[in-house]
């Protein structure tokens, strides 16, 4: 027996296939590993400043021009002065995808949510056309 027949007789066609599988999942599993490599070496040569940003997330001070008051979220002190910041520059009403766009561009964190708990709390409140304004003062 020789050629094809000899392949078939001896399983030849179900060892090709099963060693053409497992060289394509390893160049894939490969390529996936080389593409994310600069993401590992970025931690690895900046652990301390991700090891830093991981121990000091909460808020050590408030700041000073805005104090606790009664009926304020003590948590989101923080989150209220920039906001407020935010809409000082705005004209009042202002609109809430501008607030929302300028929250993106600077960088604050989870500008939808934070957005979000700010009208719950009633403190950013819609004036019936459209538009809305920032109703607690300090």
């Amino acid at each position: 027996m020789y050629g094809l027949e000899n392949i078939s007789a001896h399983n030849g066609w179900a060892i090709s296939l099963v060693g053409i599988t497992i060289v394509f999942t390893g160049l894939t599993l490969l390529s996936l590993t080389i593409a994310q490599l600069h993401k590992i070496l970025d931690l690895w040569e900046n652990k301390d400043k991700y090891i830093n940003n991981r121990n000091h997330k909460t808020l050590t001070s408030t700041p000073a021009d805005v104090a606790p008051q009664p009926g304020m979220p003590a948590e989101n002190l923080e989150d209220i002065h920039q906001y407020k910041l935010i809409v000082d520059r705005l004209e009042q009403p202002f609109s809430l995808p501008k607030l929302l766009d300028i929250a993106v561009k600077i960088g604050l964190e989870r500008p939808h949510s934070t957005i979000n708990k700010l009208l719950v709390k009633k403190i950013i409140v819609s004036d019936g056309k459209g538009y809305f304004i920032w109703k607690l003062q300090f």
